[in-house]
């Protein structure tokens, strides 16, 4: 077992069973330091279990981890005091106000009541939680929960911070809050493995993202890798006329040799291509017949579309207990 100076949290090998479920089955994790490291999966697919191994919630069968250079099952009392951890589920106690849930998580931590007070006071304003410091917390919206809980994994100041689905079940503008908030630690130095349900969440987020799928690794690797691997470019073209779409995919069949695939109801065109090239001719094309376009676009695929090739799923779930 070696370990790496240039990564927050490694893993090599991981398999927990639990009886004669094979949670994870051979599982190589790394997150660098001071970036995201994105896990996908489907339902049950090990993302959870995962993450208890290396908070050291749960010990692994076989194979080992570190994070910030400390062995998870060896070292776990320094593990926990370089981690934080905000689950798929509120930790914080609604019968009493955020401030009084930071101050208690910090006197648990062993901080002098004065030092508690001030960084329950600091994170509050951090996480713009001020107006509502002395509210208990069950008069707080979803996303103001979930803020309340990054600031409690925040107390103790960790390097390291696991998100396990951190934003299941918030409408887009508390999520939009969650992720802006995630970006701020990230920019501050946290390391961040997240768990997520949610494509948008990853693609928005992670600097790199491992998909596991019954409990083993199947891929690795940037967004756009990921993206690029699942097939190239596709070539979008939707006329503002409706009664161009013939013209339009004559043209498009023209430069790629393929038939576009033409969705009525939105009125886009799409063709996979090989060629980037192929976009300031069709450009040209369009031009030429007098043709014009509300949208005209060269992208990878989405990470929907890489997980269905990945997993041969769509969109992943929320996962159950052993995930």
């Amino acid at each position: 077992m070696s370990g790496n100076t240039d990564l927050a949290v490694e893993a090599e090998g991981l398999v927990k069973r639990f009886g004669d479920t094979v949670a994870l089955d051979g599982v190589d994790l790394a997150v660098p330091r001071g970036k995201v490291l994105g896990v996908l999966g489907p339902n049950g697919a090990g993302k959870t279990t995962a993450v208890r191994v290396l908070a050291t919630l749960l010990r692994a069968d076989e194979g080992w981890a570190r994070v910030g250079g400390y062995d998870v099952r060896e070292q776990a009392t320094a593990v926990r005091g370089l981690i934080g951890l905000t689950g798929q589920y509120a930790s914080v106690d609604e019968d009493l106000s955020g401030t009084e849930n930071l101050v208690l998580i910090g006197k648990l931590l062993g901080l002098p009541k004065a030092e508690a007070k001030a960084r329950a006071k600091d994170l509050m304003a951090r996480f713009e939680l001020t107006d509502a410091a002395g509210r208990s917390v069950k008069t707080y919206s979803g996303g103001m929960r979930r803020r309340a809980d990054l600031a409690a994994s925040l107390v103790g100041r960790p390097e390291v911070l696991y998100l396990d689905e951190p934003t299941t079940g918030l409408d887009p503008h508390s999520r939009n809050e969650v992720w802006a908030t995630v970006r701020t630690l990230v920019d501050d130095g946290t390391t961040v493995l997240l768990t997520t349900q949610y494509l948008e969440e990853a693609d928005r987020l992670a600097d790199l993202i491992t998909v596991i799928d019954h409990g083993r690794v199947i891929a690795n690797g940037t967004p756009n890798e990921l993206k690029r691997r699942t097939g190239g470019q596709a070539l979008q073209v939707r006329p503002s006329l409706p009664t161009d779409l013939p013209a339009v995919a004559a043209i498009l069949r023209e430069l790629t040799g393929i038939d576009p695939i033409t969705d009525a109801e939105s009125g886009l065109l799409s063709t996979p291509v090989d060629n980037s090239l192929l976009l300031s001719a069709l450009v040209r094309r369009l031009d030429e017949a007098g043709i014009t376009a509300d949208e005209l676009a060269l992208r990878l695929p989405s990470l929907d579309e890489v997980f269905l090739s990945l997993t041969g799923r769509t969109t992943p779930v929320t996962e159950g207990s052993v995930a």
